[in-house]
């Protein structure tokens, strides 16, 4: 059973996501909050997996409530809901450790099928969503490119090649066929490099990659 938490200042948001997650059996609906700080509130009180957190929100907004959430010691991973996909706050949100990047007006069934995959520690951006955001708004300050060339130079040559096509959005799957790799093999070179990155997972791994470019 995977538990989710809505957090979202718009109660008919609120609502609907509800009402799709009860149509769901293996998925299990925590608590709504109106904004992130009661998020991070309910979150702290309750067993939490997944976080649909809007990004724009009262009191405490999407990007911070992320950060808090991710800092909790039982994180729940967090999946971002935006009404334009173009919003320039949701770099932050993923910078601060959200695992995924949703529209409001996504598909139902696509929605449920991110909770999954976020709470199964994927990531749920699309290979054009995760290009976009990320060379529309990455502005790496210099201290950082630093700090993320002495990372990407510990990895091995393949590590790094790994860690590139990670960067262009593609899945473990498909890096497995593009360097015929097993995907278990593709896994663990993920594994590893997120360790070595100091990140929790490969969206905030790609801005890193982006860094050193």
């Amino acid at each position: 059973m995977i538990r989710v938490l809505i957090a979202d200042d718009d109660p008919f948001v609120r609502a609907g996501l509800s009402d799709l997650l009860r149509t769901d059996d293996g998925l299990e609906l925590v608590g709504e909050a109106p904004d992130g700080r009661a998020a991070v509130d309910l979150a702290r009180r309750t067993r939490t997996d997944v976080a649909l957190v809007d990004i724009r929100m009262p009191v405490m907004g999407g990007i911070a409530a992320t950060g808090a959430l991710r800092s909790l010691p039982r994180p729940p991973a967090v999946a971002v809901l935006t009404t334009f996909d173009l919003d320039e706050y949701v770099y932050g949100a993923l910078r601060a450790g959200a695992a995924g990047f949703l529209l409001k007006d996504t598909p139902p069934d696509d929605i449920l099928r991110a909770v999954r995959v976020v709470a199964g520690g994927g990531a749920m951006l699309s290979p054009t969503v995760t290009r976009t955001v990320i060379s529309r708004f990455h502005r790496p300050d210099t201290a950082r490119t630093r700090a993320a060339r002495r990372a990407v130079a510990r990895l091995t040559a393949r590590e790094r090649e790994v860690l590139d096509l990670v960067a262009e959005g593609l899945t473990n799957a498909e890096i497995a066929g593009l360097l015929q790799l097993r995907e278990s093999t593709v896994k663990a070179h993920v594994s590893r490099i997120l360790t070595e990155l100091g990140v929790t997972n490969r969206v905030q791994a790609a801005l890193v990659a982006r860094d050193v470019r």
